[in-house]
């Protein structure tokens, strides 16, 4: 690849931008990008990676080997008719839309393209994503490779169905916030119980480290680790009889098949404006 245009310049772009960067697999003059209007946001990205951007819908798009579209979903639909004429026939689409089909990309651009849809979760940022994604019939086998080289320099990659995605949507593309939500409840009780705002944070961080590595290691299902460290009588037994009080297990598969069903709802919404080429 020679060329990558980035349609978008928030921060999925920017974790993208940062970890093909970092990783060599492009250097900065390779890519490229552009917003809708914050020219300020452009500048920065340049400087602080080295690449190149423009307004300049003819000159961003020549010779490009591959596009991710990087807007806000609400955005598609505009910034797509924008660009449809710039866009061969077969070029690489790389779609990091939330609930946005390949379909209806497909559609808005009235043309068949190679298209690759990805669900990062906001842990890009650090280069710890969890990243699935689907690709329709056109991609060939080597653009798959490189899409998962792409996506791989921000974590962890793998290959799904299409519509399989909403699940992943609601299960790691949302999961982060779930955790955050949990640290949240944990920091509270430990300053109920009497411990300083900054022991509880070291302690809570490392415990989360901890279990994702002995899940990352360990053969064992979550719930025989779980048995592991549940003595009867003891205190992780007391404190998990509150939780299944409260249903707090039920809660969170409720939460999840919630967010899956959001997700469905939103693609089909923002799939059939962006497949009318209607901003919202």
């Amino acid at each position: 690849m020679k060329k990558l245009v980035f349609v978008g310049a928030g921060s999925m772009a920017e974790a993208m931008i940062s970890g093909i960067g970092a990783s060599g697999l492009l250097p900065g003059e390779q890519i490229w990008a552009t917003n809708k209007q914050d020219a300020d946001r452009l500048k920065s990205l340049e400087l602080k990676y080295g690449i190149k951007a423009t307004y300049d819908l003819e000159m961003l798009f020549k010779n490009a080997d591959a596009v991710v579209l990087a807007m806000k979903p609400k955005d598609a639909a505009a910034a797509v008719g924008e660009i449809k004429s710039y866009l061969p026939e077969g070029m690489l689409i790389i779609s990091v839309l939330a609930g946005v089909s390949i379909a209806a990309i497909e559609t808005a651009a009235e043309k068949s393209l190679a298209v690759a849809r990805a669900m990062p979760n906001t842990s890009a940022a650090i280069g710890k994503s969890a990243t699935a994604m689907a690709v329709n019939s056109h991609v060939s086998e080597a653009q798959k490779v490189l899409i998962q080289e792409l996506f791989n320099t921000i974590g962890l990659t793998t290959i799904v169905d299409e519509y399989q995605l909403d699940a992943v949507t609601g299960l790691s593309g949302s999961g982060p916030a779930y955790i955050y939500y949990l640290v949240e409840a944990m920091e509270q009780s430990a300053a109920e119980i009497g411990l300083d705002k900054q022991t509880a944070k070291q302690l809570i961080i490392q415990t989360l480290l901890g279990a994702a590595e002995m899940l990352t290691k360990s053969d064992k299902e979550p719930a025989q680790l779980r048995f592991e460290v549940t003595s009867p009588g003891g205190t992780t037994e007391a404190g998990i009889s509150i939780l299944e009080q409260h249903g707090v297990q039920s809660a969170f598969v409720s939460c999840i098949k919630e967010a899956t069903a959001q997700s469905r709802r939103l693609g089909h919404l923002l799939g059939n404006e962006l497949a009318a080429n209607r901003p919202l």
